[in-house]
């Protein structure tokens, strides 16, 4: 007589109830660990609201029936992506590499992947077509590096989209759980020091667009340098540029054809200042015996450029992880006290000579 099969009741303690099957779902934990899918699926993000012991016995049966989760399954169930965006307008590639590389480091050994996402700030409908990629796209979370971090309508947008986000600014914008803070003001006065130090008197400053805000802080900050030093910025050695090689290089032209041209130049990021170096070597300059250049940024080819370029050093790549660190604090539930602050620090190098 053939041996009666038993029924499998779903119990916990059933380790061999599903043995047999291609794969083990989430929702055979859920049965096995006599709880809700939903409880597993938080208990696989770290949830803080799961209480400890359910947390282990659903840990305990996953590695029972070993249970490995599939990442498209889990943002079908979450109706969400497990992508991470950047949401850039800054138009260096220094400074977006920079920034992607420290998120990256973040993310690595995770679920999550980095996607870049341009924003456009000053074009039209530039606030629906970031609506219409979190719609479509249902990122995890988003970081916002400025100026993009600067839009608070942005803000409010992914806020009523239940989509975490960090923002990178120069100022307190946010909740501090939300922000990453930069002292652009004060990395720009260590600048202006150091030029004055220097004995430079007739001292330029090619500065980024005025829609970022950290163009104002360090246009402020520099002023404020000089002022220590009984130093005034004169307005027609202040050039507004983009943030660019070729805007950069542009602005430096005009200062450096002026009759009575500037001893000393300070850019408001390093691809500006190896701008400035191009418009100098084609005008018959050298750098630093005809003219001192400080940027700011301190990227890669700052020290890799001839002579080597003194910068204000702004740790990019760690603010960066920070954000994505912080981005992964707000997706799991877990707020922080306050924000990161990252304080610039003056890189002296070859570009700068003293006048005396």
């Amino acid at each position: 007589m053939p041996e009666k099969q038993t029924k499998n009741t779903g119990s916990p303690g059933a380790n061999d109830a599903i043995a047999g099957r291609a794969k083990v779902t989430i929702n055979d934990i859920a049965r096995l660990a006599n709880v809700s899918k939903k409880t597993v699926s938080r208990v696989l993000n770290d949830h803080p609201i799961v209480r400890a012991e359910t947390r282990a016995k659903v840990k305990k049966i996953m590695a029972e029936q070993g249970y490995a989760p599939d990442p498209q399954a889990r943002a079908l169930a979450f109706r969400r992506s497990f992508l991470i965006a950047l949401a850039y307008d800054n138009p260096s590639p220094q400074y977006v590499v920079n920034m992607q590389r420290g998120i990256l480091d973040q993310l690595d050994g995770t679920d999550f992947q980095l996607v870049l996402h341009p924003v456009d700030r000053n074009a039209p409908g530039a606030l629906e077509k970031m609506y219409q990629f979190v719609e479509r796209h249902r990122p995890a979370g988003v970081i916002m590096p400025p100026s993009v971090s600067e839009d608070q309508a942005l803000c409010d947008m992914l806020k009523t989209q239940a989509c975490p986000y960090v923002r990178i600014a120069s100022l307190d914008l946010d909740a501090p759980e939300r922000m990453v803070r930069t002292h652009d003001a004060d990395g720009a006065a260590q600048a202006a020091r150091h030029l004055a130090r220097l004995g430079h008197k007739r001292i330029a400053h090619v500065h980024g667009p005025r829609s970022f805000r950290s163009a104002h802080e360090r246009l402020a900050g520099f002023r404020a340098g000089l002022e220590e030093f009984d130093l005034e910025l004169d307005d027609a050695l202040t050039i507004e540029a983009g943030y660019a090689f070729e805007s950069g290089a542009r602005a430096a032209h005009k200062l450096l054809s002026l009759a009575n041209r500037p001893t000393a130049i300070f850019a408001g990021n390093d691809e500006m200042a190896i701008g400035i170096y191009t418009s100098a070597r084609k005008l018959g300059l050298s750098i630093p015996e005809d003219l001192s250049i400080v940027g700011f940024d301190d990227t890669p080819m700052a020290a890799r450029i001839a002579p080597a370029l003194t910068t204000v050093r702004l740790p990019i790549r760690d603010m960066g992880a920070e954000a994505a660190e912080s981005l992964m604090r707000l997706i799991k539930g877990v707020q922080a006290a306050e924000n990161k602050s990252f304080l610039p620090e003056i890189i002296v190098r070859e570009s700068t000579r003293s006048l005396a």
